[in-house]
């Protein structure tokens, strides 16, 4: 079937307002569409709930896993991209051939998975090291498209500069996602960003943290997979401090107070690792998790869940952290 331009665009058009993505069209659906319709709608961003997953150990495969075993995950993330260039499962990814690399990402768009790439890490701090934001997403726009994946991840760890307190962490983060979204414009590639909960505490960063980032380019991030462990022995155990009300040490980060500083609660995705060995602290079992999802569900949250990372997560751990609210 061959569809006329005004077709294709009606089409899109729809999809655009509805919130239709290629994460809710069957394979047979893709498959009426023309070359054309079909790059923009499985490129489109995918409406909430996000189900994200990174990789970065090496787990006997060299890049991503077949497609068929992440049922239950909608978004895989490559680690990490760094200053320095692409590293472990980034890397791999760079190692396999164009058709390889393509064949893979028609299976990912066929399954509704989109594939991205995360950069930073813990490894890497650029704003201390005085890293270009302008040149920096330059370079890894260019590694997004060069390497055909459908967004980026920035997993922006730079602890000293946010502590510093003087707005220079801020300034080089919304300076770094401004001009990633001259590269990869919103609709077409996802960007997202991994925060540290913490980071959205009021009046606690002399820069404003990041919800000093939010209303400076939130508009232009597709959702936060926030990082809700390695934050304390007791904080964001429970379902009653991961989503009502946080400790006094970090104040009003629980979910529903970043809703409230003004975060849209379908862009807050729930970050957990997926042992205890995965994190210094923060760790849930997958059936404390599923009941937090599903209380949260119940008051309007839609963001999903975020896990760190997939060599100890497979399509199981999902599985059941989704069993109370989107099961599979």
């Amino acid at each position: 079937m061959k569809f006329s331009t005004f077709t294709r665009v009606l089409v899109v058009s729809i999809a655009a307002r509805f919130c239709v993505s290629a994460l809710h069209l069957a394979p047979e659906a893709l498959d009426a569409l023309d070359h054309d319709a079909r790059e923009i709608l499985e490129r489109a961003t995918p409406v909430a709930p996000h189900f994200v997953v990174y990789a970065d150990a090496y787990d006997g495969t060299t890049g991503p896993p077949s497609a068929t075993l992440l049922n239950g995950y909608n978004v895989f993330a490559l680690s990490f991209l760094l200053l320095e260039g692409a590293w472990d499962k980034a890397e791999e990814w760079t190692t396999l051939t164009a058709s390889q690399r393509s064949s893979i990402k028609s299976q990912y768009a066929a399954a509704g998975i989109k594939l991205v790439v995360s950069v930073f890490g813990s490894t890497d701090v650029p704003t201390s090291t005085n890293a270009d934001p302008i040149a920096t997403a330059n370079t890894m726009a260019a590694w997004v498209i060069q390497y055909g994946l459908d967004g980026i991840d920035v997993d922006y760890e730079d602890f000293n500069a946010f502590d510093a307190g003087n707005g220079k962490a801020e300034a080089w983060l919304i300076s770094f996602t401004q001009q990633l979204r001259t590269k990869l414009p919103q609709g077409t590639y996802l960007l997202t960003h991994a925060p540290v909960a913490p980071w959205f505490s009021p009046n606690a960063w002399g820069g404003g943290g990041y919800l000093k980032v939010h209303a400076s380019v939130g508009n232009l991030i597709d959702w936060y997979n926030i990082q809700f462990y390695n934050q304390g022995a007791s904080e964001y155990t429970t379902c009653a401090n991961l989503l009502n009300t946080s400790s006094s040490t970090w104040p009003q980060t629980a979910v529903f107070q970043i809703a409230a500083s003004g975060v849209p609660m379908s862009k807050i995705v729930i970050g957990k690792p997926a042992t205890s060995s995965e994190a210094s602290n923060g760790f849930m079992s997958t059936s404390t998790l599923a009941g937090c999802l599903q209380q949260a569900k119940a008051r309007g949250w839609t963001g999903g869940a975020m896990v760190w990372q997939w060599n100890e997560a497979p399509s199981s751990w999902i599985t059941s952290v989704r069993a109370s609210s989107w099961p599979v």
